[in-house]
């Protein structure tokens, strides 16, 4: 669905402004280091990335079977977690678009069939496997705040759906202020009925047991009392202890049993320096409000686009320019962070994809799979950057320029220290950070010595990554 940003985090932006299967050889021997940590995040997830798969759009198919052509290649890249929107099928009644449309992803059904336009349950189980094979995850999309008008609980159980004062149900989705949204395909279902909080977990723990799926991506998380949560994520953790669970929101009382949520303040600081509102100190602040909210074993989400963002709000090069690749490093090194990567992003999708309809990704970039690759590997490879507890906190630099972010981590003897400048324009600065040393440059490979305190110049949009490894 539409994303919905929790007010107290866009409050303080507008302020700041003013296990089943394992990692394949590759990926062990990239990772194979014993750490003893106390951590909430599964150990499978330690160093992991994530990547957003839109079935419908991936290939001309649109089908579950044409997208899993595409495991090794994605394996090959070095995702870890591939989380697939939902693949349910897809309600007809009250459809924004049509009939004849696709319709949305997020008005489902039925819970725990497969959207015969995409494929079969048996399709899905064979992508879960061969995932596992070749050492990725597999969480799935959870729409949990509402189903579709023509879902069969509306006529079996309409005691499950919200009614209005006059008694009427279902109804549209209601916002967290008691008013209703524009989700007009959608009907909301009533959470303070708990035969239906128990027969939603039920429905959750059908993909589980059936499928073997490693966890789940939960949609408007903060539409669905957190109480619910607290409860349901227990009972699935019965079922498969070392799941991964996302919420889409960002609420710092979700982490109580979520492993990560979205980073919606980030990724809007991130389009306001794109485009000039402010200057790169505003990541710097954003740092101190989320160290201030977050504790070290909770996930970020830090993305430079998803299927919202590309579908309702512009490509990336639409909202940053040239420099998709700048924010990228930042999402994949910035504290506390795990970056995402949406279908089409690694080959430089510019398009806005339709929400509704049909409209297949083209792949015209396959040059920069190579940079995308390489900075997954960097995550892989350093401990200082691996997530929750494993990893390293994030030691904010200085610099005598505006357009310029200097920060570092350092784990054991694992460091990275990065460089960014978010102009355009060539620039100058003098820096200190905790580097001292000899390093190399990830992307590069170039060798360079540095010191606690320096001069350095970097081009328009140009990043440095200094690495040393310890492991």
């Amino acid at each position: 669905m539409k994303s919905i940003i929790g007010k107290t985090l866009l409050g303080l932006s507008i302020a700041a402004l003013a296990s089943c299967g394992g990692p394949d050889a590759e990926k062990q021997e990239e990772t194979a280091v014993e750490i003893k940590v106390e951590s909430r995040v599964p150990e499978w997830a330690k160093s992991a990335n994530i990547y957003e798969v839109n079935v419908r759009q991936y290939t001309p198919e649109g089908t579950l079977n044409a997208f899993a052509k595409d495991l090794p290649r994605l394996a090959e890249m070095g995702v870890d977690i591939l989380w697939f929107m939902p693949i349910q099928p897809i309600g007809v009644k009250n459809r924004k678009e049509s009939e004849e449309d696709y319709g949305s992803f997020y008005s489902i059904k039925n819970y725990t069939e497969v959207n015969p336009d995409l494929g079969t349950m048996e399709d899905f189980k064979v992508i879960v496997d061969k995932a596992h094979d070749l050492g990725m995850y597999v969480v799935l999309d959870w729409v949990a705040n509402h189903s579709a008008w023509d879902h069969e609980w509306t006529i079996s159980n309409p005691e499950f759906y919200t009614s209005d004062s006059t008694g009427a149900s279902p109804i549209v989705p209601i916002d967290n202020e008691g008013g209703a949204t524009d989700w007009t395909d959608v009907a909301d279902l009533n959470y303070d009925n708990s035969e239906m909080r128990q027969a939603m977990v039920d429905e959750m723990k059908f993909w589980l047991t059936e499928t073997g799926i490693d966890g789940f991506r939960c949609d408007v998380a903060g539409f669905v009392p957190n109480d619910f949560w607290y409860d349901a994520v227990p009972q699935l953790k019965e079922i498969k202890d070392d799941i991964f669970m996302l919420a889409e929101w960002e609420d710092p009382a979700h982490m109580k049993v979520f492993n990560m949520n979205y980073g919606w303040h980030m990724h809007h600081v991130m389009n306001h320096v794109a485009k000039g509102d402010t200057s790169a100190k505003a990541f710097e602040v954003y740092a101190e409000i989320n160290d201030s909210l977050y504790g070290d074993d909770d996930i970020r989400m830090f993305f430079i686009t998803n299927h919202d963002e590309n579908s309702w709000n512009g490509t990336v090069k639409e909202r940053m320019g040239e420099a998709g690749e700048t924010y990228f490093v930042l999402a994949t090194t910035f504290g506390k962070g795990m970056p995402l990567i949406y279908s089409g992003q690694e080959m430089g999708l510019d398009h806005r994809l339709s929400f509704f309809g049909k409209d297949t990704i083209k792949w015209h970039k396959p040059e920069m799979v190579e940079f995308y690759k390489k900075s997954l590997a960097l995550k892989h490879k350093n401990p200082a950057l691996w997530n929750g507890k494993y990893g390293a906190p994030m030691q904010m630099g200085e610099a005598d320029n505006d357009n310029v972010l200097v920060y570092a981590r350092e784990l054991n003897g694992n460091e990275v220290v990065v460089f960014i400048n978010f102009s355009d324009a060539p620039q100058n600065f003098n820096y200190k950070t905790i580097a001292a040393g000899e390093y190399s440059e990830w992307y590069s490979g170039v060798k360079q010595n540095l010191t606690e305190s320096g001069a350095m110049e970097l081009g328009g949009f140009e990043y440095k990554v200094f690495t040393k490894n310890n492991l």
